[in-house]
């Protein structure tokens, strides 16, 4: 992207942020949400506050990531539980589970406070299938990258020109739960073995994307094309042996065989489950 075209996305952001006025903001750890909480703290000061949600489907590195900036950047923030666990019909992991999901967030926000709720969707959201999108309607959230007119690309731009370097060169994380296939039950342990799992991984093989997945017919790593390529018998035999040492999922007998395959995008996303 040239310089010209960043200084115009962030023009325009800059006035919405001040459109929307004293204003809290969702922040999950995420590139979108840690720049838009960037940003936000920068042009409204001490009229934005932050919100970050803590639950089994939170990567660890994703909260200490924002109590890491939080406290870099001076902002204010405030730890909540969103309470999905709580929601049966979240538990159930149905095709709209994040429907479930971001009601009960917005639902804990707009009980936290009376300001405006922003979240760190980008355009280039709209073109996916996203419950969570219809949840946020309903609570009259606004999506200042969206109104902006701002997509993916142009969000690590504006990270990058900022100087937030570790910010714009996040992969895409999404929550835990989408690690488990539609349908399976929503469990907080497995959750944190999947976590446990991904970030094992990561020491071990150091991929640029790892996705540990629940499937009916057991658990399957996915390495990104580059890592599973160069993937050979002695870092499998390595992975798995550290695997053997953690306890929780792979000692469950429905997941006794682990799989690695290539990284195939929302693979345990099956649309046509309930």
């Amino acid at each position: 992207m040239t310089n010209d075209s960043v200084l115009a996305d962030m023009g325009r952001l800059t006035a919405v942020l001040e459109d929307c006025g004293p204003a809290a903001i969702a922040v999950s750890g995420g590139v979108d949400s840690l720049t838009l909480a960037f940003v936000a703290h920068r042009e409204l000061g001490g009229k934005a506050m932050m919100f970050h949600a803590v639950s089994p489907a939170v990567p660890q590195s994703g909260t200490e990531r924002v109590k890491r900036y939080a406290a870099s950047e001076g902002w204010d923030l405030s730890i909540i539980d969103a309470g999905e666990f709580d929601d049966e019909r979240y538990r159930a992991n149905p095709a709209n589970r994040c429907f479930y999901c971001k009601s009960n967030l917005y639902d804990a926000l707009a009980q936290a406070t009376r300001r405006q709720l922003l979240s760190g969707t980008n355009l280039d959201d709209l073109g996916d299938w996203r419950p969570g999108l219809q949840a946020a309607a309903e609570h009259a959230v606004r999506h200042p990258f969206v109104e902006a007119r701002i997509a993916k690309t142009a969000v690590r731009a504006i990270a990058s020109r900022y100087g937030l370097d570790e910010i714009a060169e996040l992969p895409a994380s999404p929550c835990l739960s989408s690690r488990v296939e539609t349908g399976i039950r929503i469990m907080p342990e497995a959750l944190r073995s999947i976590d446990e799992i991904e970030r094992l991984v990561q020491r071990v093989l150091n991929p640029e994307t790892v996705r540990c997945r629940i499937r009916r017919q057991g658990l399957v790593v996915e390495l990104d094309e580059a890592c599973y390529a160069r993937l050979d018998g002695e870092q499998r035999a390595r992975v798995l042996a550290e695997l053997d040492r953690l306890s929780g999922l792979q000692k469950n007998p429905s997941t006794d065989a682990i799989e690695f395959v290539p990284y195939v995008r929302g693979s345990a996303f099956l649309r046509n489950e309930t």
